[in-house]
């Protein structure tokens, strides 16, 4: 069977990977090669001198609109830039279009030029396992574990995995977390996740305003973990590492310069999470 994806690709493409992106470039951290792709926004230079690495884990956290999905876009956003593929784990998002529509608010990002690297599964409680809808749009019920497994794997077999590879970005994963029959087994899910990606690179943004002692059993697992923050008079988003694995990275917190539409998008989805996601979740 050909997946639709890679059957884009090889048609572009001619049927031949490319040369190795100069982009990537490798570094060593205790005898195991590390590649690290390029960030693209100068903004995010600062914050990741050396670049980001791949076949990495990381976890993105801080409290309720620090900017946490729109870092992880700009991630998302450079690896496509540099040739992979990304499956997107939208959970904010009520449908595919509405996350594609929130994506295309990144400052630069033409997500039609590469619509065959990218897949996206969507959250829907009402169902029992998930429905491929078309070539890379997944909706699922990604509360029960068993399908957060089945619908990762699934959307993985309809991207390529040349370049930089597959990277796997799931963001408001707090909400699962809220399910009183499947919290602890999804938790489980997420941490391995984290622990045993494989050949994938893996970004999860998370809230710290709920569920703060779970997310640090996150934190703990990640090979990298990014802090995302917010200052008043004048308000703004901050963003900086804590930790990173095999290289340099800026301590000092840098400002995201994130648009007053996203800051509304992100306000408009936090308040529907609230009021419907959330309830939705603590049913099942």
């Amino acid at each position: 069977m050909v997946v639709p994806g890679i059957a884009a690709w090889w048609r572009r493409t001619g049927g031949a990977p490319g040369p190795p992106s100069a982009d990537c470039v490798g570094t060593r951290n205790a005898g195991v090669r590390v590649k690290r792709i390029r960030i693209d926004q100068p903004w995010m230079r600062e914050v990741l001198p050396r670049g980001w690495p791949v076949g990495t884990s990381t976890v993105i956290t801080g409290a309720d609109g620090t900017g946490k999905s729109f870092v992880g876009r700009m991630l998302a956003d450079s690896w496509l830039r540099q040739g992979g593929s990304v499956v997107f784990v939208s959970l904010q998002h009520p449908s595919h279009e509405s996350f594609v529509a929130g994506f295309r608010r990144v400052p630069g990002t033409d997500l039609d030029a590469c619509a065959d690297r990218v897949a996206s599964i969507v959250l829907d409680t009402g169902m029992d396992g998930l429905v491929v809808e078309s070539p890379g749009r997944i909706r699922a019920n990604l509360g029960k574990p068993a399908v957060w497994d089945q619908a990762i794997q699934q959307a993985a077999l309809h991207v390529p995995a040349w370049g930089p590879g597959i990277l796997l970005f799931a963001s408001a994963l707090n909400l699962l977390l809220f399910s009183p029959t499947y919290g602890a087994a999804i938790l489980d899910r997420m941490k391995r996740t984290l622990a045993s990606h494989g050949d994938k690179t893996v970004v999860f943004a998370v809230s710290t305003s709920a569920r703060s002692a779970q997310v640090a059993e996150l934190e703990d697992l990640a090979d990298n973990v990014l802090i995302c923050s917010s200052e008043r008079d004048p308000f703004r988003l901050l963003a900086r590492v804590e930790r990173m694995r095999g290289g340099r990275f800026g301590a000092v917190p840098v400002e995201i310069p994130v648009s007053e539409e996203i800051l509304a998008e992100a306000k408009d989805l936090a308040e529907r999470n609230r009021r419907r996601v959330m309830p939705m979740m603590g049913e099942i």
